[in-house]
């Protein structure tokens, strides 16, 4: 991404703690207007923490959020949230749940069924999440978060739980979907191969533990710039070899 632009979004993490337990510090990261950014490290680092952070969902920590030089207090909905599990209202139909926000569902079913046709659901408006598969209903999750216009669009571990090539169709779709939006996107994920697929950016989060506290806490140790342009092949030499420089990378810093 060019440095001539101001970034979309500005994170300032100074410390996060959960009680007397420090989980972020000096955490320091800015992503540009379309960027897909990809968070990786070992479990328990930090980087569903700094999801929510961003989201508005934790608001209790030293720093400073800011999307278009303002500072972000709370939930907005410039940024859309797309968590591991689906998390569909099991009692509303499909449009209902893309709509719940909605002031007035009724109006708003042109858009629903835009969205639905979008990620491949059309004519499911009526379904109950009970019926669909866990790629359908992670479609219907991400329609969902993408009905309030968002610009900034946030995915812990969303194909996580789906089979390997559902998890291929998905990444598709949400590359396809970055695009005709213009999305800014963040993912966290433990899968290198999504993170190097999907990214212009993978940025490595690690440990570090105080000698005087025993305690953990995470920052970031390294960013890779991938320069592939996209749509990639999967299978491309650059991206093999990126791989191993990463799995270097996260064995020096001790996450696995």
């Amino acid at each position: 991404m060019s440095k001539f632009f101001a970034p979309l979004l500005q994170i300032q993490v100074t410390k996060k703690s959960y009680g007397t337990r420090q989980i972020l510090k000096n955490l320091q990261l800015s992503v540009q207007q379309g960027e897909i950014l990809s968070l990786i490290g070992a479990s328990g680092c930090g980087k569903s923490t700094l999801l929510s952070i961003i989201a508005g969902l934790d608001g209790n920590f030293e720093g400073q959020i800011s999307l278009d030089g303002n500072k972000l207090q709370g939930v907005s909905r410039d940024i859309g949230f797309i968590f591991q599990e689906p998390r569909l209202f099991p009692w509303l139909t499909v449009a209902q749940n893309i709509a719940f926000d909605s002031e007035d569902a009724s109006r708003d079913q042109p858009k629903v069924a835009r969205l639905l046709a979008e990620v491949g659901m059309h004519g499911y408006e009526n379904a109950l999440p009970k019926q669909l598969s866990g790629g359908q209903a992670q479609r219907v999750a991400i329609a969902r978060g993408l009905f309030s216009s968002p610009k900034i669009l946030l995915l812990d571990e969303p194909f996580s739980a789906v089979d390997a090539f559902t998890r291929m169709k998905l990444q598709d779709l949400l590359i396809n979907i970055a695009s005709k939006h213009g999305l800014t996107i963040i993912l966290v994920s433990h899968d290198i191969d999504e993170a190097l697929y999907l990214s212009d950016r993978v940025v490595l989060m690690e440990q570090q533990t105080n000698q005087h506290t025993n305690h953990q806490t995470a920052s970031i140790r390294q960013e890779f710039a991938v320069l592939q342009e996209r749509p990639r092949k999967r299978s491309h030499t650059a991206l093999s070899a990126m791989k191993i420089n990463i799995l270097e990378s996260l064995h020096e810093a001790h996450a696995f």
